[in-house]
């Protein structure tokens, strides 16, 4: 059984998503916020970021950490910020060694929803119904599992070409070297 940990990086609000998946069955574990103090300093909010994201893999213990990675964003500042929250993301997950895997916006939605230019409240309603949770989860949580669905898809689907764990390194899939 596979567990991957979905992390949608933000400044401010960094969601997270923790999923156990074996075969045909995907189930939840837990999801959240890891919400960054607003008036501190940009390093201390990093830390807090970085700080939240290593118990989560100490607590879980994921296979894989599946990552949004950044499409685009408001401004040259805002991206920034993301990118740097989205380079905590990536340092927690290399420290803890490990398999990163990285999906952009567009084809999480897509794997979720079935549609790129899918809203936040679909993604949202789609993760409720396709994990049987009571209740909608917050939108940086729902962003997040969504990333870690989307990873699921992808395993099955390379789980269907023939495609194994042992051909992929650093978390991507490499031809085989005969």
């Amino acid at each position: 059984m596979a567990v991957i940990l979905g992390i949608d990086p933000g400044s401010r609000v960094t969601g997270f998503g923790v999923i156990k998946h074996e075969a045909s069955t995907t189930q939840y574990v837990s999801s959240g916020c890891i919400r960054a103090t607003l008036k501190a300093p940009a390093a201390e909010r990093l830390q807090e970021i970085f700080s939240g994201l290593q118990e989560l893999i100490f607590l879980h213990d994921p296979e894989h950490i599946a990552i949004e990675r950044i499409f685009m964003a408001r401004s040259a500042e805002s991206a920034l910020k993301l990118g740097q929250a989205r380079g905590v993301a990536l340092l927690a997950a290399a420290q803890a060694k490990r398999s990163i895997f990285e999906y952009e916006a567009k084809k999480v939605k897509q794997a979720v929803v079935g549609s790129g230019a899918a809203g936040k409240a679909q993604v949202q309603h789609m993760v409720q119904v396709l994990l049987g949770l009571e209740g909608r989860p917050q939108e940086d949580a729902a962003d997040a599992l969504a990333i870690a669905l989307c990873h699921v898809q992808t395993l099955d689907n390379l789980g269907r070409l023939g495609a194994t764990s042992s051909r992929f390194r650093r978390g991507r899939l490499v031809e085989s070297e005969s």
